[in-house]
């Protein structure tokens, strides 16, 4: 990470403190720190995020502070080393004949995240060997395996990003539905798994990993949002044709000059017929005015 993006973390911590309710949002801060910065003494002084850290090792949730006080002693070694390799740094002879250190200018490669080799088809939690025991409770763990196995599916994309975003998706659904014992949860989390396994809807995989659909809307999205646009468009044409072969023509009434409206005394009569009662009995007439739309029978 960049010194400036390292010093917005270190906001959002702060922020993040001084909400009681904040230990999700702190611990994914934390796992973002650990895998994306490469510790060095003036990184640390730059930012002050050391400091920001080492306030979390006292915090009263234990899965933090560990979290907290790890981070802290790997940065620590991360320091160590980058004063030793630099206490050894080969020399290379300058133009005038002085020594200076050999690229003291270049800057350390980035790390390169890993790339899965399995087949994009294949690709869970099992095959990429990935460690989703994040959130300390089994039922939420459940639910960011089940998260990850849907984005990594026919996915290219690195599994730390994967498992990354796997995790954004189950603290919004752990917000918006907890406790996590609760249906609504369990519900929630089945259908979305469903829906990114889906492979004739492959884009809303891609919508959520790169944030086009944000966490927080993912886990509001009806059954019907959660479509395909193709699946949306085949069904509008069904719906159609169907209502298209619904609208058959109606029968034309037969309008009677001998019948009278008895309420508005208009000839304006359709009348139908119908064998309501026995053979031998006559059939029974059933008149509507077309002018008042009374309506009567007889036989």
């Amino acid at each position: 990470m960049e010194a400036a993006v390292v010093t917005e973390k270190g906001k959002q911590l702060v922020k993040a403190m001084s909400d009681d309710a904040a230990s999700d949002q702190i611990s994914i801060i934390l796992d973002e720190l650990k895998t994306g910065v490469k510790a060095s003494e003036q990184l640390l002084r730059s930012t002050r995020i050391g400091v920001t850290v080492g306030r979390l090792r006292s915090n009263k949730d234990p899965a933090i502070a560990k979290k907290a006080t790890d981070l802290v002693g790997k940065w620590k070694v991360d320091v160590r080393k980058s004063t030793n390799s630099g206490a050894s740094t080969p020399k290379t002879a300058t133009a005038n004949g002085t020594s200076s250190p050999a690229n003291k200018s270049s800057s350390p490669a980035p790390k390169a995240k890993a790339k899965s080799s399995v087949p994009p088809e294949k690709r869970n939690c099992e095959t990429d060997n990935v460690d989703y025991h994040l959130t300390g409770s089994e039922n939420r763990d459940k639910c960011v395996k089940l998260m990850y196995d849907g984005l990594a599916f026919m996915s290219k994309e690195a599994t730390e990003d994967l498992l990354h975003r796997a995790r954004q998706v189950e603290l919004s659904m752990y917000e918006a539905y907890k406790p996590e014992s609760s249906d609504a949860y369990k519900g929630k989390i089945r259908s979305l798994f469903q829906n990114l396994k889906n492979k004739s809807n492959p884009q809303l995989r891609v919508r959520v990993f790169s944030g086009e659909i944000t966490p927080d809307r993912f886990v509001h999205m009806t059954h019907e949002e959660l479509k395909s646009a193709e699946r949306k468009a085949e069904e509008a044409k069904i719906q159609k044709e169907n209502l298209n072969n619904s609208m058959v023509a109606q029968e034309e009434k037969s309008i009677s000059a001998s019948l009278t409206c008895g309420k508005c005394h208009q000839k304006k009569v359709s009348y139908s017929q119908a064998q309501t009662r026995s053979a031998d009995e006559p059939m029974t007439t059933f008149c509507e005015c077309m002018n008042c739309g009374n309506r009567w029978k007889f036989s």
